[in-house]
C-alpha cells in the first residue's frame, strides 16, 4: 500500500508492519527519520511518524496492523513543557522517574524524552524497570543501557546488564524489585557516567498496596524529579504524597490500550529475542549455584535423620535436602503423599518442609550468571535429572555459567506463557 503524507500530519502505524519510506522527512519521538529508510513495527505496539517534510511510504500491513492518517503532532503539548523544564534543570546529573498505568505512554514519553536530551549533546542512559512491558531486557526484568543515537523504540536500546526477577509484576515480591531497581540503577550511574537518567517503571498504581509500593520505590530511587502520566486523577494519591519535584502530564489520546494478550505477544517477542541461536545446555547440579527455589541450599540429611524422614513419609523419596530450618523433599511425577504426614514430620524434626515435584520445573524461565554475579542471558529449564544430578537448559548463553536463577513463568517451547508456576509447594 502506498501513502503519501503531507507535511504537519502523522501517519499511525500499528504492527506487526514493515515501512519503506521512499522520500521525505519525519520525526518518530522525536528521532529524524530520513528517507530512504525501512521501519519496521512490532505486533501489539503503535508507532507515530510525523511528516515535517511530505512524505511517501510503502506500507507492508500483516494480520491485524493498520494504518491512520491524523492531522497535527499526536506528541502531547505537556510532554514538550515537561521536557523542556526537564532539560533545562541546571542540577546535574539529574535523574528522572516515570510513573503511570498500564498503556498510559510511559515508553513512549522515555522515548521522546530520550531523543531530546540527545538534541542537547547530553549523555543519556535509562533503566528500564516495566518487568511486564520490558525493553531494555527481556521480560522479567530490570535493565539499563546507554542511549548514544536516536531511537525510536526502547527495543532497541541494548542492555548493559540486567537484574533478573523471574515475574512480570511487582505484587508479592516488592522488596526484591525495589532492590533490583537500585542495583540497575547505581550501575547505570557508575558505568555510563550519564548525566541524564531516565528510569522507567511497571504500570502497577491503582490500589492502595500498589500506592504504598510506588512510594516506597520513589524513596528509596531517590530522583530528582518524578514525572506522572495520567489519563484522569489515576496518580493522584502517588502524586500528592510525593515530597519531591513532580510534573504531571498527560496520557496522548493516540496511545493503543492493549488487552492482555497483545501484552503477552509483546513479552513473546521479548523471549524469542534473547533466545535467539539458543541450543540445551546440560549442567552439573554440584556445579552451578541455584537461585529462586531452595534446591541446592542444603546438605543430605544425616543416614539416621534421612531413616526418620522415610519413615515418617511412608516412601523414600527422589531427592532429599536439609538445612538448619528446613527440608526440601522433590516427590517423583508418581509419588504421592497425604498433607499430614508432611505435619508429622514438621512436628517429630521441628523443621518447616518444602516440596517439589520431579516435572514441575520444566518450561520455567531462567536467567545465567557468571562467578562474579553478571547476568549472562536467559532460558528455558528443560528439566532436572535428579539421578544424574543434572540441570538441562535450553539458552544461547556461551560464557562459564556458575548461577542459575529459577523464575515463576513458565513457557512453552514457541516462547508462549503458559501462565505462573512456584514449584516450591505444600501438600
Amino acid at each position: 500500500m502506498n501513502k503519501t503524507v503531507d507535511a504537519g500530519k502523522t501517519l499511525l502505524i500499528d504492527g506487526p508492519a514493515s515501512i519503506n519510506f521512499t522520500s521525505g522527512y519525519a520525526e518518530i519521538l522525536g528521532a529524524p527519520v530520513k528517507a530512504p529508510a525501512r521501519i519496521v513495527v512490532r505486533d501489539a505496539k503503535r508507532v507515530p511518524i510525523e511528516v515535517k517534510k511530505k512524505a511517501e511510504f510503502n506500507v507492508m500491513l500483516g494480520e491485524g496492523a493498520g494504518a491512520e492518517e491524523v492531522e497535527g503532532s499526536t506528541i502531547p503539548q505537556s510532554w514538550k513543557s515537561a521536557a523542556e523544564k526537564l532539560l533545562t534543570t541546571e542540577e546535574k546529573p539529574l535523574t528522572v522517574m516515570v510513573i503511570g498505568k498500564v498503556d498510559s505512554g510511559k515508553s513512549g514519553f522515555c522515548t521522546f524524552l530520550a531523543n531530546m536530551a540527545l538534541r542537547r549533546k547530553m549523555k543519556v542512559a535509562i533503566v528500564d524497570g516495566d518487568l511486564g512491558q520490558s525493553d531494555v531486557g527481556p521480560p522479567c526484568s530490570i535493565g539499563f543501557g546507554r542511549i548514544t543515537k536516536p531511537i525510536k523504540d526502547l527495543f532497541d536500546v541494548s542492555a548493559e546488564n540486567i537484574y533478573f526477577t523471574g515475574v512480570t509484576t511487582p505484587s508479592g515480591v516488592m522488596d526484591k524489585i525495589i532492590d533490583g531497581l537500585m542495583r540497575m540503577k547505581n550501575e547505570a550511574r557508575e558505568q555510563t557516567n550519564a548525566d541524564f537518567l531516565i528510569v522507567n517503571t511497571d504500570g502497577w498504581v491503582e490500589d492502595e498496596e500498589a500506592v504504598a509500593y510506588k512510594l516506597r520505590l520513589i524513596e528509596q530511587i531517590n530522583p530528582n524529579i518524578v514525572v506522572g502520566i495520567q489519563q484522569q486523577d489515576e496518580l493522584v494519591p502517588i502524586l500528592n504524597n510525593v515530597k519531591i519535584e513532580k510534573i504531571s502530564i498527560d496520557t496522548p489520546a493516540v496511545v493503543k490500550q492493549r488487552d492482555r494478550e497483545k501484552r503477552k505477544i509483546l513479552r513473546e517477542l521479548g523471549y524469542k529475542k534473547y533466545l535467539k541461536d539458543a541450543k540445551v545446555l546440560a549442567f552439573p547440579l554440584n556445579w552451578i549455584r541455584i537461585q529462586g527455589v531452595p534446591l541446592g541450599a542444603g546438605a543430605p540429611p544425616r543416614k539416621q535423620q534421612m531413616a526418620k524422614i522415610q519413615e515418617l513419609l511412608g516412601l523414600t523419596p527422589l531427592h532429599c535436602e536439609e538445612t538448619a530450618n528446613a527440608i526440601l523433599l522433590v516427590l517423583g511425577a508418581m509419588q504421592w503423599i497425604h498433607r499430614d504426614r508432611i505435619k508429622a514430620i514438621e512436628e517429630n524434626l521441628g523443621k518447616k518442609v518444602q516440596v517439589m515435584r520431579e516435572g514441575d520445573e520444566e518450561g520455567l524461565l531462567v536467567s545465567l550468571h557468571d562467578a562474579d554475579e553478571h547476568f549472562l542471558g536467559i532460558g528455558i529449564l528443560h528439566g532436572i535429572d535428579y539421578r544424574r544430578k543434572t540441570m538441562k537448559v535450553f539458552t544461547p548463553v556461551k560464557g562459564k555459567v556458575a548461577a542459575v536463577n529459577v523464575g515463576q513463568i513458565k513457557l512453552d517451547k514457541s516462547c508462549k506463557e503458559l501462565g505462573i508456576n512456584p514449584i516450591t509447594t505444600t501438600i
